[in-house]
């Protein structure tokens, strides 16, 4: 691959007529040409603050037409991404901000102040802000500039992207990816998938992690596809779009709520080609109720924040049928295998330990080089941390996660740093936190708590006192009082004792 850039990748789908609608909202329309425009200004602008190469553009906004063009722009100026999750609170922004050392600090204007103080601690850090509707300083910033830029084309390892992913001791793993690591992945699902150009995507999806920015938004971008761009998922607007729409992507949550909709039925999806689900694990019983009720088989895929997507279950009929609970075959250029610790390949059917290799696996982790050379192999292989077997069919089953993760509603939650929280308050002599199914969000998060000798706890408290320091979706949906928990000989916690305990909430 010579010098190139995502950007520069994900323009030629829709180079040819500029005056196409990109993204349709529920107030506006804009094209690629707007898309174009927008991402020009964004690029002169950063490119007029003369930052060093590498440098990076930390974004914590609501999700907006405006919001992508910034991601698009912050490419085309060959800087270096940082995106963060909208329900962050101030301490958690404090530490990827003095970590990633970012030059410009794009935020919402109703956390400015707190973002402003942060920003101080880093070196001529500069704070702007974007709002939903896409007003703002940045707006205000970039108004008079050119419409056109030339993009700045790069080398394929280039750093693109740093995606924070947290680790089971609770300090948090900036995976960096290459622009040759997502223009590898686009490009294979591009086909993978069967994208074309009069396809309409219904996006209802957050842009700050890799479902809806890479897999969703890199899809319909490079295909020239018109993406129906909606803040979030809302079960009206999604029952009015899906006849207009022809592919959908989505975590397990949405399509549980649309099935609890009487109104959601084959007619409502007649113009539908695909409905693609992850994020999270997709249980057999909405697997299957979906291909009642509508007459289509969900497609199942795995991927990661370190390696975008992995594998998927076939999209053409002729390659294999879409099974339930299992997230398919690795995906062309991608390596994946099951292997026990002395990496020797196990039995089909036998669990163990996920691997994988390929263009779009990472580099590594930002200023974590032990981190780094302990998740790769000696042999160069991505240790995933997952848990899986092969399937009669060839197909990966995930089964678990080696590394305790809790994934509820798409978000990825690691028990480590709620436990850290809980066991400083006042009167908690330790915790265990674990995730228990739940047929809407997937998992839910559940926190079991032993009080020192003498003290007495309010699980209602400790929800609160969790509200005010983390972000809603980590917060326990139960707190529960115990005694004592249930160890092993060797003193460990057993997770698995308080799963199955738990497991009917």
């Amino acid at each position: 691959m010579s010098q190139t850039n995502l950007y520069s990748v994900l323009r030629t789908g829709f180079s040819y007529d500029l005056s196409r609608v990109a993204l349709e909202t529920p107030q506006r329309s804009y094209s690629f040409q707007d898309l174009e425009a927008g991402s020009a200004r964004v690029a002169n602008y950063l490119t007029s603050l003369q930052l060093p190469p590498g440098a990076r553009v930390a974004v914590q906004v609501e999700k907006s037409p405006e919001a992508l063009m910034l991601y698009l722009g912050t490419l085309r100026a060959g800087l270096v991404y940082l995106p963060l999750n909208t329900a962050y609170r101030e301490t958690e922004v404090a530490y990827f901000l003095g970590d990633a050392e970012p030059a410009v600090v794009v935020c919402s204007g109703k956390n400015y102040s707190w973002v402003a103080q942060l920003a101080q601690k880093q070196h001529g850090c500069r704070v702007l802000t974007l709002e939903e509707d896409g007003s703002g300083s940045l707006t205000d910033a970039i108004a008079g500039l050119s419409s056109e830029f030339e993009t700045v084309q790069c080398s394929p390892d280039t750093l693109a992207v740093i995606l924070y992913t947290s680790g089971t001791t609770g300090r948090s793993k900036g995976a960096m990816l290459s622009h040759k690591n997502m223009i590898a992945n686009a490009q294979v699902l591009n086909t993978y998938w069967g994208w074309q150009s009069d396809d309409v995507l219904l996006h209802m999806l957050p842009i700050f992690h890799v479902h809806g920015l890479f897999v969703a938004a890199h899809g319909a971008l490079l295909a020239g596809a018109r993406t129906i761009w909606l803040p979030k998922f809302d079960l009206e607007q999604a029952l009015h779009y899906l006849p207009r729409s022809t592919v959908m992507m989505g975590v397990p949550t949405f399509y549980v709520r649309l099935l609890a909709d009487a109104r959601f039925s084959r007619d409502i999806c007649r113009s539908m080609r695909l409905f693609i689900s992850g994020s999270a694990p997709l249980l057999t019983d909405t697997f299957e109720s979906f291909q009642t009720r509508t007459g289509h088989t969900i497609l199942e895929r795995y991927g990661m924040s370190e390696t975008v997507m992995l594998t998927s279950n076939p999209y053409l009929a002729a390659e294999g049928p879409r099974l339930g609970g299992t997230v398919g075959k690795p995906l062309p250029g991608v390596s994946v295998r099951v292997v026990d610790d002395q990496l020797l390949p196990v039995a089909q059917g036998d669990i163990s330990h996920i691997q994988v290799r390929g263009d779009n696996v990472f580099s590594g982790y930002w200023r974590m080089p032990e981190k780094t050379k302990e998740e790769f192999t000696p042999d160069g292989w991505f240790r995933t941390g997952d848990m899986g077997r092969w399937d009669e069919h060839g197909y990966l089953v995930i089964v678990g996660r080696s590394k305790d993760l809790i994934i509820s509603g798409g978000f990825n939650i690691y028990p480590k740093e709620i436990e850290s929280i809980i066991d400083d308050m006042p009167g908690v002599a330790e915790s265990a936190v674990v995730g228990v199914p739940h047929a809407d969000f997937g998992e839910a998060v559940v926190a079991v708590v032993v009080p020192r000798e003498g003290a007495t706890l309010d699980a209602g408290q400790i929800q609160a006192a969790l509200k005010a320091g983390i972000a809603n979706f980590k917060v326990p949906k139960k707190v529960h009082v115990v005694t004592e928990l249930p160890r092993n000989t060797m003193g460990k916690v057993q997770k698995n004792v308080l799963r199955e305990q738990f497991k009917a909430l």
